[in-house]
């Protein structure tokens, strides 16, 4: 698989992210080591989990010792106060088996007034760095304030990362398309790495039955799965996507990722536009 390097960071990233989202459920052991492995074997070298992420961590924590050396462990919080989020960086760290995290993230930062409110979130994970319990920290969010408040983010902190969602749909809408444009630039600008959510995500769940364990209705055909991740990945600025939060869905999205090719950026957006958003969230 692709790697990327992710800004100033330095780490050269897969250019898929396993997304822990896809463990949310608390399901088989057996069957998460055997999806977790072969993400690794399949040439990701970099794993995003968060504690809101249902079982995810529990489940995955036991096979990240082993693999420690060669894999990039990002985590996060949605904690507002200084003391909730150290205290949950520390738990995070034991469960995950790791002495220090790769990357923490201020998490669901979804538009300026969260941004506000999570100020004391941010002091707390700059100060984690400063005492090496982190390498590097970032912000994400969803929702479509989030292209704003992480650019209003890289100015406020020192931040090395963002994460935020990409994906066709998003880019048939001039505004968010503006507002993504404008902290890619930023970005570049300051080095910072980049990491995209959403490449898979179709529409909000309509009255049916609910199929994946995403909170958004994502596609499942190899094909219409290939646009949306081709698509984000050929995104100037863009240096990695996390892969969707269901662990059916990896096998092909792993598959898609490591014979990536470029797109052109002006058709994907045309053949989605009458979807609806999945934003805002609900």
């Amino acid at each position: 698989m692709q790697t990327r390097r992710l800004g100033r960071t330095g780490h050269r990233s897969s250019i898929a992210i396993l997304g822990g989202a896809a463990y949310w459920e608390d399901g088989d052991p057996d069957a998460v080591a055997a999806s977790f492995h072969a993400a690794l074997d399949a040439g990701v070298n970099h794993l995003d989990i968060a504690p809101s992420y249902g079982a995810a961590e529990r489940l995955v924590g036991p096979h990240v010792p082993a693999v420690r050396d060669r894999l990039f462990v990002a985590c996060k919080t949605t904690r507002r106060n200084r003391d909730g989020v150290r205290a949950q960086l520390e738990e995070s760290l034991r469960i995950l088996g790791c002495d220090r995290f790769d990357l923490y993230q201020a998490h669901a930062v979804t538009d300026m007034d969260e941004l506000d409110r999570r100020a004391d979130a941010f002091s707390a994970i700059l100060r984690a760095r400063d005492e090496g319990l982190t390498n590097l920290v970032g912000v994400t969010g969803h929702d479509l304030g989030a292209p704003k408040a992480h650019a209003e983010a890289v100015r406020r902190y020192d931040l090395d990362t963002v994460m935020f969602p990409v994906n066709p749909r998003l880019w048939a809408d001039p505004a968010y398309r503006a507002d993504a444009l404008e902290l890619l630039d930023l970005c570049a600008e300051r080095n910072v790495g980049v990491m995209a959510i959403k490449a898979a995500a179709r529409r909000p769940w309509g009255d049916g039955p609910r199929t994946a364990t995403t909170w958004y209705e994502p596609y499942t055909t190899a094909a219409d799965l290939e646009r949306g991740i081709r698509f984000t990945l050929s995104v100037p600025g863009v240096h990695a996507f996390c892969t969707p939060g269901d662990m059916r869905l990896l096998p092909t999205v792993l598959e898609i990722a490591e014979r990536f090719q470029p797109v052109d950026l002006e058709r994907a957006p045309v053949e989605v536009a009458h979807e609806e958003l999945i934003f805002p969230m609900r």
